[in-house]
């Protein structure tokens, strides 16, 4: 295993860019896309599964970890990645969507975020200094400083008073942060809302701060695509070419191949499961929802050329079955595929930047898009 935290940038084509990340528990290519794993499981797949369709680095929720089981006894059972069988690298969130996704359950000041858990009501607090205290317990490779995550629209003050409040909490993260052990990392996150001078304002405030990575959060939380994008493409070139930089919580395979294009190197979101668990499968034809009629007598598989062996092996038919009987199988089927598709999208980026036709690929992809899925039989 690896000893020391490092990005290695192998090629670019435009602002498309591919390398690895080494951690304490492995490397991570990139562009990369993490399965997230929310209370230290990816719902309804094996981690051996994730981890052969592809995955080189998982995401784990510090808020949710820290009301249950709780930090101290994940740190007493070994850490993380012995207590969810993982031994591959995990980035774990900082509890900052949460200061937003319940708003109604917590207060927020300079010192931090103090919460109502959702569970038992319990008081919590989660300061800058305790989001790592918790994250270092949990043994996360790759730790995320407490921010502020605002929903979008918002007011510019709003928007302005969030970000300066996450740059005072990057310092403190930091300072708690110092001392860590080898072959981990902790990233700044870029806020500023859909605000374009605010972004760069915060981005190189963080780089002034100086972190081994870089994320840009608060965005697909409720403005248009074309809004996201542009943001992106306008705060990648104020972060550092030679550290990596992370698109939180997107998103959709667009998304992911349209801010590949704009210089992001990694990803999370939930969408590959959650849509798995509502009959939505990803596919290089396009999204295909077995929850349709015209997919209940059709034996063909979902994409007979996939490498996931569940995409080639069972029939429409019978996903389509299981989607509507609510049959769990089904969701665990769907969430596999899905899973995989991504993590397929992400080595053909990774090949198509080497062989320096990005473009190319990029057009192959939305194309076959929006050709859409092939035919359904006919009589």
């Amino acid at each position: 295993m690896s000893q020391q935290f490092a990005f290695n940038l192998f090629a670019t084509d435009g602002a498309a860019r591919v390398g690895e990340i080494s951690t304490a528990h492995g490397t991570v290519r990139t562009p990369a896309f993490m399965p997230v794993g929310t209370q230290a499981a990816i719902k309804g797949v094996h981690p051996q599964t994730v981890r052969a369709g592809g995955a080189d680095i998982i995401l784990g929720n510090t808020y949710h970890l820290m009301l249950r089981p709780g930090a101290e006894r994940i740190a007493a059972l070994g850490g993380l990645h012995t207590f969810m069988n993982w031994p591959s690298p995990i980035l774990t969130d900082s509890g900052g969507f949460q200061v937003m996704s319940l708003a109604q359950l917590r207060t927020l000041d300079e010192s931090g975020a103090t919460f109502r858990s959702h569970i038992d009501g319990a008081l919590v607090a989660l300061s800058p200094e305790r989001a790592i205290e918790i994250q270092n317990l949990l043994g996360a490779d790759i730790v995320m400083q407490l921010d502020e995550c605002l929903r979008l629209p918002a007011t510019r003050e709003e928007i302005e008073r969030a970000m300066r409040l996450s740059l005072r909490w990057a310092e403190r993260c930091k300072r708690a942060f110092e001392g860590a052990a080898p072959g981990r990392a902790l990233f700044g996150i870029v806020q500023g809302g859909d605000d374009a001078a605010l972004r760069v304002e915060s981005a190189r405030a963080l780089v002034g701060i100086g972190f081994p990575g870089y994320a840009i959060g608060g965005l697909a939380v409720g403005e248009p695509q074309a809004v996201m994008l542009k943001i992106v493409e306008e705060t990648a070139p104020a972060l550092p070419a030679d550290k990596p930089r992370y698109l939180m919580g997107v998103g959709t395979p667009e998304d992911l191949i349209e801010a590949v294009a704009r210089g992001i190197d990694m990803f999370d979101c939930v969408m590959p499961t959650r849509n798995g668990r509502h009959g939505l499968a990803f596919t290089r034809y396009g999204a295909i929802n077995l929850r349709n009629a015209r997919h209940a007598a059709d034996p063909r598989p979902l994409d007979e050329q996939s490498p996931c062996e569940a995409a080639r092996t069972y029939s429409r038919a019978y996903l389509h079955h299981l989607t509507r009987a609510n049959e769990m199988l089904g969701q665990m089927l769907l969430s596999e595929i899905n899973l995989a598709y991504y993590q397929e999208l992400m080595a053909g980026m990774r090949a198509a930047i080497r062989a320096r036709r990005f473009e190319q690929f990029r057009a192959v992809i939305r194309e076959t898009w929006k050709y859409g899925d092939i035919p359904p039989l006919t009589a």
